[in-house]
């Protein structure tokens, strides 16, 4: 199932709930891919100023892409139901 995410906190609301699904601990992705525990949890609470590539990377570990798509009608308050 697709996952719309339009603002950090969503995108990293649907990385935690991906990482979870695929029973990996914050610290068990993070050294799958080179990084520390503490950048896995700001990544998926959505904190600013992320590197493109930790995110890449991130999505890679966890088997999932990046769809860059016209956007939906739909509103945050609507997608943030999903959550």
């Amino acid at each position: 199932m697709d996952t719309i995410a339009r603002t950090p906190q969503q995108l990293g609301a649907a990385i935690r709930r991906q990482r979870k699904l695929a029973g990996q601990s914050q610290d068990e992705l993070g050294a799958r891919i080179g990084l520390r525990q503490a950048t896995i949890s700001k990544l998926e609470a959505g904190e600013p100023a992320t590197r493109i590539q930790t995110l890449l990377d991130t999505l890679a570990a966890l088997d999932l892409e990046l769809v860059v798509r016209p956007r939906t009608k739909g509103s945050v308050a609507e997608i943030e139901d999903i959550f």
